[in-house]
């Protein structure tokens, strides 16, 4: 009996990847997701609707790879300064947020008719992701008794990021020390001292 191997398919190139992520971040900057045209995404790439669609099957897989692959959530090794590590994971969140449309993108997953698919396809590349990074840096604090025992760290992690919003809504600047003023905050109201030992 003859055994039967499988070939590997052709492998994706890399090329095409990033030119879609790219064509699909200028769409999602400059008309939204709402109105982001994949036959658009695929023409600016210089490729083919086919190809796009054997990546990302759908538009809310696409926008929100796009969005991950600007979102520097990639995680940073731990240091021997948890405060220093908050600052850090802070400061990559600040960016990412900031950038052309990201607010306004936050704000469309807050809309009751937004499309399920893209709120979760969201929440699993973009929020959970920041939030367990930003809880790993606090829970670590903790363990080392920089921050108190009992400290509410759900709290904290969900109040790292919700001070940036609540800033952007109320049309106040972000100022480019809010990573730090927010880190010492943050830090500050889980019993910590002044952050750095």
């Amino acid at each position: 009996m003859t055994s039967r191997t499988s070939t590997p398919g052709r492998p994706r190139d890399a090329d095409i990847d990033a030119a879609v992520l790219a064509a699909a971040r200028t769409q999602l900057a400059a008309v939204g997701y709402e109105t982001m045209s994949l036959v658009a995404v695929a023409e600016q790439a210089g490729t083919t609707r086919q190809a796009l669609y054997r990546r990302w099957p759908s538009k809310a897989d696409l926008a929100t790879a796009a969005i991950a692959s600007m979102a520097e959530i990639e995680k940073h090794p731990d240091s021997d300064e948890p405060f220093d590590d908050l600052v850090v994971e802070l400061e990559a969140f600040r960016t990412g947020v900031t950038r052309r449309n990201g607010i306004s993108m936050v704000g469309t997953m807050l809309q009751e008719s937004v499309d399920p698919d893209l709120l979760r396809l969201f929440r699993e590349r973009l929020v959970t992701p920041r939030r367990d990074r930003l809880r790993h840096i606090l829970d670590r604090a903790r363990d080392v008794g920089l921050l108190e025992a009992d400290a509410d760290i759900d709290y904290a992690t969900a109040a790292a990021t919700g001070l940036l919003y609540s800033l952007a809504l109320s049309g106040t600047p972000i100022p480019t020390t809010w990573p730090e003023r927010t880190a010492t905050f943050l830090w500050r109201a889980c019993g910590g001292g002044a952050g750095r030992t």
